[in-house]
């Protein structure tokens, strides 16, 4: 099992970052435009904790399958998997996203995550990985200067 920890400031109130990630099924609000893996369209499953967002991207022949394993409203945090066809030679992968508030009205968020991949494909799984949480910082990022002005 291979370890991720990331963590990136932003300079939004936690509860502003909060209510978008708590919307699980609309990451299209957050995602950047016009990203290297960007949005085509998003088909939900479920409601609540156990749904699951079926993210199609562009130039990707399967969608990358997220659910939503836990939400805890009280301390900002957050668990996912995802499911079915996995991105990257992925065969396990789970993370858990918590939002800690600045003394600046930013908030942190700090991602957590474990997986496994094919054989010699961990260095690949990785870089696409992490290459996706930089996207996710970005998107969250340009929220929050939106909200600033």
């Amino acid at each position: 099992m291979v370890h991720l920890h990331s963590h990136h400031d932003i300079s939004a109130p936690r509860e502003t970052i909060w209510a978008l990630l708590m919307d699980f099924g609309n990451i299209e609000a957050w995602w950047p435009k016009n990203a290297p893996i960007d949005i085509e369209r998003v088909e939900l499953e479920g409601s609540g904790v156990g749904m699951t967002r079926h993210i199609y991207n562009v130039g990707f022949d399967n969608a990358v399958s997220e659910r939503l394993d836990a939400l805890d409203t009280e301390n900002f945090t957050l668990q996912l998997s995802i499911v079915g066809e996995r991105p990257a030679g992925l065969l396990h992968y789970q993370a858990t996203g918590k939002l800690t508030a600045l003394d600046d009205g930013g908030c942190r968020l700090t991602y957590d995550s474990e997986f496994r991949a094919e054989q010699g494909g961990e260095d690949d799984a990785k870089a696409f990985l992490l290459g996706a949480y930089e996207l996710m910082y970005l998107g969250l990022d340009g929220v929050a200067n939106q909200s600033a002005k």
